[in-house]
């Protein structure tokens, strides 16, 4: 996409960050004026994307206002969109609706964090808030470098696609946490475990179910925008992009759900490991046991108090007794290796 970067900035841009694109199927994409643009006048082959990024300070909701009488959304959208919390859910307002969803966003250590997004879909208007910025976003506008055909697109199908990379971003989190769970089960399986597999999988079964946690509420807002009565159009391009959106959500869901039962076989592998360990140790310390019971058998023979021609060899008898005691223990243990008891 081409930055117009001779394009002025109004006040009510310069406020906050507020990023106005235009899609214009019939000439160039690019960065418009939001004060500048008249939305009646829009075409069927332009679409307009508003971005609005808010920060911890709050900001964004000075736009509120301006930005509802600039794109002409009614008198009850400004009120609307200043309670927004944040939650996945749906409302319809007529001529636009409101979506809420949860994008997630890894941290790193298995530590997924949620960012909320609110996108306004009107009629060739869409308008994106969140607070923060969102990989998925960045990525989109780094994507498109020239001139797209994303102006044909409807503000209902761009929309979908908004929430599409919103379901990719989880499933991103997905295929961190399955390589984070190679990296334990190749880490179990090794030779010497390390003490910290145990609460690596503490932190495996969190993440896993804060994933899960974040993703299942959206089940009703994908469900309710494939339905034919929400946004019906004659031609249903809309309604096809939707439910395509709700079965890649689905997709979604079972590779979460595929994670958490990752977690219980990356357990039982650990288990079984465990109890592997633990009986190389009670054979080690059964054949330990018996080694050491043999020589004290022979021991206690030599030490009976009977009269033997071996007992008055002196220090060569006690010698040979101890040789023969070490010969039969070296023996033992050469054994035990080669039989793998030890």
């Amino acid at each position: 996409m081409q930055n117009n970067a001779c394009t002025p900035r109004s006040p009510l841009i310069a406020e906050a960050n507020l990023r106005a694109f235009l899609f214009d199927g019939e000439a160039v994409d690019r960065d418009v004026d939001l004060a500048e643009v008249g939305v009646s006048g829009l075409t069927e082959r332009q679409l307009l994307w508003v971005d609005v990024e808010d920060t911890d300070s709050g900001e964004a909701a000075l736009l509120i206002d301006p930005l509802v009488r600039q794109l002409q959304l009614g008198p009850d959208a400004a009120e609307v969109l200043k309670s927004l919390d944040g939650r996945a859910g749906l409302a319809s307002f007529g001529d636009w609706f409101l979506a809420q969803a949860v994008a997630v966003e890894h941290e790193g250590g298995l530590r997924f964090r949620g960012r909320g997004l609110a996108i306004v879909c009107g009629h060739n208007v869409v308008v994106s808030l969140h607070r923060g910025s969102l990989h998925f976003l960045d990525e989109l506008r780094g994507r498109e470098h020239a001139d797209t055909r994303l102006g044909t697109l409807s503000a209902e199908s761009f929309t979908a696609s908004l929430l599409g990379w919103l379901v990719d971003s989880y499933l991103h989190a997905v295929s961190d946490f399955e390589a984070a769970v190679d990296r334990l089960e190749v880490s179990v399986l090794s030779v010497r475990a390390p003490r910290q597999s145990l609460q690596d999988l503490v932190d495996l079964r969190r993440g896993a179910s804060r994933l899960r946690r974040m993703l299942a509420p959206h089940r009703h807002v994908f469900g309710a925008m494939a339905r034919p009565d929400f946004r019906p159009d004659d031609a249903g391009i809309a309604d096809k992009h939707f439910r395509a959106l709700e079965q890649r959500f689905e997709r979604a869901m079972d590779a979460v759900e595929n994670a958490r039962d990752l977690v219980v076989g990356s357990f039982e592998l650990f288990a079984t490991r465990s109890s592997e360990r633990t009986n190389d140790t009670i054979r080690t310390l059964t054949f330990v046991t018996v080694l050491l019971g043999t020589l004290s058998v022979v021991a206690g023979t030599l030490g009976m108090n009977f009269a033997a021609p071996f007992f008055d060899t002196g220090g060569r008898g006690f010698w040979t007794a101890f040789a023969g005691m070490a010969l039969v223990a070296v023996a033992s243990i050469i054994v035990a290796r080669w039989r793998r008891w030890i």
